[in-house]
């Protein structure tokens, strides 16, 4: 077991890592949408912070030599499920392999933000 952990990420806000890796698989803690340089949520709309969660996703993934093209399942957490459809339009420009998904929508997330993302992925 590898404990994954970049600076290009939002470190952890919480008693967990940012990704552990096992074998040929890694499994990302959910990301939302947090500037890695300030701490800061990023963005007052879902399209901008499910940009930046990505951005972050994008970050742990690649410190853990794996991408977004090898995600083989996410999890995803809407604050609002109104927010689904445009959500999802931000998703599709990135997960483009169309893994495995769950996405619910939740009574609330960390910091008052409107998107979470985990995901499992291969290694290169």
């Amino acid at each position: 077991m590898e404990i994954i952990t970049t600076d290009k990420a939002p470190a952890a806000i919480g008693p967990y890592s940012q990704a552990i890796a096992v074998g040929n698989l890694v499994f990302t803690s959910g990301q939302i949408p947090l500037s890695p340089e300030t701490g800061d949520v990023v963005g007052d709309a879902i399209e901008a912070q499910a940009e930046q969660v990505i951005a972050n996703l994008t970050a742990v993934l690649a410190q853990a030599g794996s991408d977004l093209t090898r995600v083989v399942k996410t999890t995803c957490f809407l604050q609002d499920v109104a927010d689904f459809a445009a959500f999802n339009a931000v998703y599709a420009k990135y997960f483009t392999n169309n893994p495995a998904r769950s996405c619910v929508a939740v009574r609330a997330l960390p910091k008052g933000v409107l998107v979470e993302i985990e995901a499992v992925a291969e290694r290169g």
